[in-house]
This record gives C-alpha cells, structure tokens and sequence, in this order.
C-alpha cells in the first residue's frame, strides 16, 4: 500500500514555472503509469505556455480562478472544472486568484517530456 501525504511532499517549481507538490509520483512512490501533484500559481502569475510529447494532462481545479489556454483558446477556469489537455497541444494557465488544482499526468510527468517555444 503506498499513501503519501501533502504536507510531507516538499514543494518544487517545475520548468514551466508553477509550484507543485508530488503526491504520487516516480520521486516518492513505485508509481508506473501516472503522476498525481497538487500545483499553485499566485494570483496574476502563470504558467510559462509549453507542451508536452508524451503526457496527456488532467488539471481539476481546487481553488482560485484562472483563464487556461490550450492551442490558442482561452476559457475562464475555476472551483469544480476539470481540464484535459492532450499530448501535443500548447497550453498556459494564468491565475487571476490564487490558484490550487490537482495535476494529473499519464504518462508519468517528466521535465525531458516539457517543450518551450
């Protein structure tokens, strides 16, 4: 049985630039298939825009409001959506509160698998 528990996970700042938390990952569990992080972007901060290859993402929002971005379109984002973001597509998130979502990754995330303009 593996459990991890937020406030043991240190948080880091991934190369897109948002602070995360790893809940599930390669870096503290034998995770396989999938990563599982709790991010947070400061309001008026965001995301530098970027993509990944491999990784198909799945944001859900916990608290704040933001705009996201994906391939060119923005839509306003905040408590209760969930996002999918596909291998492949560009996207950004921008904070307009304090933001706090959940970061789901399959495969496993990875900074060798985030690309930048």
């Amino acid at each position: 049985m593996e459990i991890r528990n937020r406030e043991q996970q240190p948080p880091f700042t991934t190369k897109d630039g948002s602070t995360i938390r790893s809940l599930l990952d390669l870096s503290n569990a034998p995770v396989v298939h999938q990563s599982l992080a709790e991010a947070s972007i400061p309001a008026g901060g965001q995301t530098q825009r970027h993509y990944h290859k491999r990784s198909e993402e799945l944001y859900y929002v916990l608290s704040g409001r933001g705009v996201m971005e994906i391939d060119g379109v923005t839509q306003e984002v905040a408590v209760g959506d969930a996002i999918l973001i596909p291998p492949g597509a560009w996207h950004q998130i921008r904070a307009m509160e304090t933001l706090s979502f959940l970061c789901c990754c399959a495969p496993p995330y990875a900074h060798e698998d985030t690309y930048f303009d």
